[in-house]
């Protein structure tokens, strides 16, 4: 069962569990998604508008008719839609926050995971704050400017501190911090398409 935290004739706001799909897959065995629960939840119209990584959770905001899907669909290519992530990361940053700006791309040999590249790769910027510091990891606020693929799991990487439980991206030492991916999209906030209002959405860490 998929949390509606928001409904209306227009779109819904929803909290994905981690290890889900936001839309199918290729294969039998990769149907079961964010979609088709919602579409069994009885919203038969829903269209995905933005996606979460399989392995992150949080807040998705989905399109219950084309018009909204559309206008949507621009909010955030014009990077008109504020977002917030919580994660967890192995060891400790050397200073209180920062900013990672370092252009990604797909790593094609070792697809879907994505790579810094200086030369082909589309420009990335994330900026991260400390939260929390513990003896194995820093709980970390990360404030995507862009939305490329990964970008939140590849920036952490190349800063260092992988975030814990990343199968991709994390060494084991950061693998044995934690039985999933420490990822998880706490906040959305955008103005509605249709009536101009501002919306604001939380979702509580689950980690």
């Amino acid at each position: 069962m998929i949390a509606v935290i928001y409904c209306d004739e227009n779109l819904l706001v929803v909290d994905k569990p981690h290890d889900l799909l936001s839309v199918p897959g290729r294969g039998p065995d990769k149907q079961d998604c964010l979609i088709s629960r919602l579409i069994e939840q009885g919203f038969p119209s829903a269209l995905i508008v933005h996606r979460l990584d399989y392995a992150t959770s949080g807040l998705l905001v989905v399109a219950l008719n084309k018009a909204t899907h559309k206008a949507l669909s621009n909010l955030f290519q014009n990077r008109a839609v504020e977002k917030s992530y919580q994660a967890l990361v192995t060891g400790s940053t050397h200073s209180e926050s920062g900013e990672v700006n370092q252009p990604l791309r797909c790593d094609w040999e070792n697809r879907p995971l994505q790579i810094v590249d200086y030369e082909w790769g589309k420009k990335a910027i994330t900026h991260w704050q400390v939260l929390e510091r513990n003896a194995e990891h820093t709980r970390l606020l990360l404030r995507p400017e862009t939305g490329r693929s990964h970008q939140l799991r590849v920036h952490m990487q190349w800063l260092g501190h992988a975030i814990c439980g990343d199968r991709f991206y994390a060494q084991p030492q950061g693998l044995a911090l934690a039985q999933r991916l420490c990822l998880h999209a706490q906040s959305l906030a955008f103005a509605h398409p249709e009536s101009g209002k501002k919306m604001h959405f939380h979702s509580e860490c689950p980690f």
